[in-house]
């Protein structure tokens, strides 16, 4: 086995083309994944790439670098369509853990629990890959391809996320349900961005997870929802074919049917809690 930690984006990509390295930051989620007994891989640490630290704006957009911790994340002074995925970060397990883990691991991890997967997708969110010899940036949602399946060459890896500049009048919030209240893996959670017109809904984004193989934005009640009075939206009967691009699985954490009838009440309150709530 093999360790290595370049300080540089260039030396790093030379190592993963040579040795084909497993690539890690945080390794909150190499540790629990390893198998006792299996030979140790070689691995590449990018989280001393100064490259790949931080939160800025660059341009047109947000920039996330792919060493970026959950807890740079919550401490970052960031606009107010942000608090969904703040407040997804404070869910990633303990503060110990948040410390450590990064953005783009929870990403490239691929779960379908993958708390930071549904703020990401309700904020449009692409990611910049890097080879040695290319760059491509791809939507999140073609990025993940199923369970702990991503879009990622041999010699290629994550360098950031980057989250489309928006309105600050889009604001956002984020709901989790499990067994308990803090440190656990979800049922589902539902995470939404809200831009309104006086009290009309104007657009909005919904993405839910820990549903389905893989979180999926619901394109069809965001559609439904546009236009709608937030008064309305607390009385009114959410039709089942507005979740049809919805196929919740069963698991040892709930039922298909369970999830199922969860999944409107959570979308409500979210879209709700996001029209009432101000900047973080």
């Amino acid at each position: 086995m093999a360790y290595f930690a370049p300080t540089d984006l260039n030396d790093a990509l030379s190592i993963l083309r040579e040795h084909r390295p497993k690539i890690i930051a945080g390794c909150t989620d190499y540790f629990p994944s390893k198998n006792i007994g299996k030979p140790a891989t070689s691995l590449l640490d990018i989280s001393r790439i100064e490259d790949l630290r931080g939160i800025e704006k660059i341009g047109d957009h947000w920039r996330i670098g792919a060493a970026t911790t959950w807890s740079n994340l919550i401490a970052a002074k960031l606009p107010s369509y942000f608090r969904g995925l703040k407040l997804a970060a404070r869910e990633v397990g303990s503060v110990q853990i948040q410390n450590s883990a990064t953005i783009v691991g929870n990403i490239c991890n691929a779960s379908p629990a993958a708390d930071g997967v549904p703020p990401l997708l309700t904020l449009d969110a692409e990611i910049e890959i890097c080879g040695q010899t290319s760059q491509r940036i791809i939507p999140l949602s073609a990025f993940i391809l199923r369970p702990r399946q991503i879009d990622l060459r041999p010699d290629e890896f994550v360098t950031s996320i980057r989250v489309p500049l928006q309105s600050d009048q889009v604001r956002s919030h984020f709901l989790k349900l499990g067994s308990r209240t803090y440190l656990v893996i979800s049922i589902a959670m539902i995470s939404v961005t809200v831009r309104l017109a006086r009290s009309i809904i104007d657009s909005t984004h919904i993405a839910v997870g820990s549903c389905t193989p893989v979180a999926v934005r619901l394109t069809k009640l965001e559609k439904f929802l546009t236009g709608q009075t937030v008064h309305a939206l607390k009385r009114v009967v959410l039709p089942d074919n507005l979740f049809s691009e919805l196929a919740p699985i069963t698991d040892v954490r709930a039922t298909a049917q369970y999830r199922k009838a969860v999944v409107p009440e959570l979308c409500r309150r979210a879209i709700l809690q996001a029209a009432e709530v101000g900047p973080p």
